[in-house]
């Protein structure tokens, strides 16, 4: 039986695809994403007050060593078998090393409806895997540091949205005490419903994207296909390596199976100006995004209950 959260994201898909004109104000869309990543980061600091591991600091640690190994992963598949330039190439990879907070969220909301539990800490997972894979795809592309300023480093690493909002609301989640309790009627209880939403939303948007794929070659299909199995796998095989609970483990494939479409895409188009955005975007929400979320999410937190056992 496909969860109810979920079935909001294939009714956007079919609703698309029938012609459905269902008016979703980008405003709106734009308060449903700030209203998760601050729910999500507010969750992890509230679960984050009983809970402290001391082993924080090395994990950290490993979840950037692998936001920096996925697109190098990414970019020879690209390059060699897609047979794309560098440019595209890099700006892909950039694409899938970096992670999705709508398909995270899909994947928690999975979780605690199934009543399976997961480490508190896992937004800051989250933001960490946003960075590397940028920087990572932009050297990829460029063949040099050079394209890397200071003006970007600034913009992406400390003023970007979905950092700053979920790192902000972590921080006021762990040190706000009982004060949090307040806001965990909006921000807590009302999550699976805003996200609900979204996900109708991003049913339209990847409607929109699935008309384009026949643009598009089979490689591209293929490649966003297979990615996300292999990052998820890896996201595994790490989770298992830091002994993680089984939800642990499954939100660590997740992350390695999830690509971003909205925190990379605006990086790329600053940076790699050049770069095929609409390639990018059709291989990472209109096919990545619906095949994890119908598929991959379901499989990774069932292969994560079977090795967490």
């Amino acid at each position: 039986m496909i969860d109810a959260v979920v079935a909001f994201f294939l009714l956007g898909i079919i609703a698309q695809l029938l012609g459905a004109k269902i008016p979703f104000p980008d405003g709106l869309y734009k308060t449903l994403s700030l209203f998760l990543m601050v729910a999500i980061g507010l969750k992890g600091g509230i679960a984050l007050q009983q809970h402290v591991d001391p082993a924080l600091l090395t994990m950290s640690i490993a979840v950037v060593a692998f936001g920096l190994l996925l697109p190098l992963v990414a970019y020879p598949l690209l390059r060699y078998f897609g047979q794309l330039d560098k440019i595209n190439a890099g700006a892909i990879a950039a694409h899938y090393g970096s992670v999705s907070v709508a398909t995270y969220a899909v994947a928690v909301a999975l979780l605690e409806a199934g009543d399976i539990a997961y480490e508190a800490y896992f937004p800051l997972f989250v933001v960490l895997l946003e960075m590397p894979a940028i920087l990572v795809g932009l050297v990829l592309a460029k063949g040099n540091l050079k394209v890397i300023n200071r003006a970007f480093i600034k913009k992406e690493l400390v003023a970007n949205q979905s950092i700053l909002l979920m790192v902000g609301s972590l921080v006021i989640g762990f040190v706000g005490g009982d004060s949090v309790q307040k806001l965990t009627p909006f921000f807590v209880e009302l999550f699976s419903g805003v996200l609900a939403l979204f996900l109708l939303k991003m049913g339209l948007v990847a409607g929109e994207q699935l008309g384009t794929l026949k643009k598009n070659s089979l490689f591209l299909i293929s490649f966003a296909i297979l990615m996300p199995m292999l990052g998820g796998l890896a996201g595994t095989g790490l989770g298992v390596l830091l002994e993680l609970s089984a939800g642990g483990i499954a939100l660590m494939a997740v992350l390695g199976a999830s690509a971003s479409y909205i925190a990379v895409p605006a990086a790329m188009k600053e940076s790699l100006p050049e770069a095929n955005a609409g390639m990018s975007i059709t291989a990472s929400l209109g096919i990545t995004f619906p095949f994890n979320v119908l598929l991959g999410v379901p499989f990774f937190i069932a292969l994560g209950q079977y090795l967490g056992a």
